[in-house]
């Protein structure tokens, strides 16, 4: 069995936790920051998990995360 290619783009994007879930941050936030409230960017700076239906496409792209 040959060794599998690890997606880049994935592998700068998604990080894996402890438990085996995969951490991302979040879009709309590289810009136009001025229209958007204190809230809303505080908000989208968190980190959040990738969600349960997603998880196996990333796990794919990802194989030695």
């Amino acid at each position: 069995m040959p060794k599998l290619k690890t997606h880049s783009g994935a592998a700068k994007r998604f990080k894996k936790t402890g438990t085996g879930k995969f951490k991302r941050g979040q879009s709309k936030m590289r810009h136009i920051l001025t229209s958007k409230t204190n809230k809303t960017k505080s908000k989208l700076g968190r980190i959040v998990l990738v969600s349960k239906a997603d998880t196996p496409k990333v796990a794919r792209m990802l194989p030695y995360a």
